[in-house]
């Protein structure tokens, strides 16, 4: 897998990525600490030699976010949601933080305590869910999408999600370079401009692991 291409990765901006059934229930849903899935927690070197810690996103993570969020330079922030969009409103920070860990999830990278990258998976539908994530300017081609794409397949999976899809645009090629040299069989097509990205992620790719039923 080659690591070297980690910009930014948008699907469709996340307030239009939940079915009608999962977003009439985004505002009410909390992180539910007993919930919290700490086995998803991990210590990880990147093929670049970076050392990051991975683990979920929490709902006291609203402050951190917002302060990642505007750091991240214009170019990333448009790759990200479409538009120009410096600031996370109140509604977005606490949607992007309070996930239920199965139909929403969202991993978040830090180094020495610095939150520098967020991946994120909503279902859209039984075994389908739309990825994206967002890599700090300064970790840049340090292998962090690509980590994250890993751990967010490897997550999805075990909550029985067969198949990821993104929306990227077509300008952001280094993105699309790591959905096309990832261990995935990824396949494209042009929608309005947009490049629309799907692949399985099923037993094929993690066949040592038992998807759990019913989640």
């Amino acid at each position: 897998m080659t690591p070297k291409r980690d910009r930014v990765v948008s699907a469709r901006p996340d307030r239009t990525v939940l079915n009608s059934r999962a977003s009439s229930q985004v505002d009410t849903q909390a992180t539910d600490v007993s919930d919290y899935p700490r086995a998803l927690e991990c210590d990880v070197t990147t093929m670049l030699g970076t050392t990051v810690h991975v683990r979920p996103i929490r709902a006291d993570d609203g402050d951190r976010l917002a302060t990642f969020h505007q750091e991240l330079s214009p170019e990333s922030v448009y790759f990200r949601f479409f538009s120009p969009h410096p600031k996370l409103t109140p509604s977005e920070i606490h949607r992007f933080t309070h996930v239920d860990f199965a139909d929403r999830l969202a991993l978040v990278v830090e180094i020495e305590g610095r939150m520098v990258a967020i991946g994120r998976y909503d279902r859209t539908s039984g075994a389908e869910a739309e990825v994206a994530f967002v890599v700090a300017d300064k970790w840049h081609h340090h292998g962090v999408a690509t980590l994250l794409l890993e751990l967010l397949a490897q997550a999805a999976w075990m909550c029985g999600i067969n198949t990821f899809v993104a929306s990227t645009l077509l300008e952001n090629r280094e993105m699309l370079h790591v959905f096309r040299h990832s261990r995935f069989e990824v396949s494209t097509h042009f929608v309005g401009g947009l490049v629309e990205v799907r692949f399985p992620i099923g037993p094929v790719y993690h066949h040592h692991m038992e998807p759990n039923e019913g989640s």
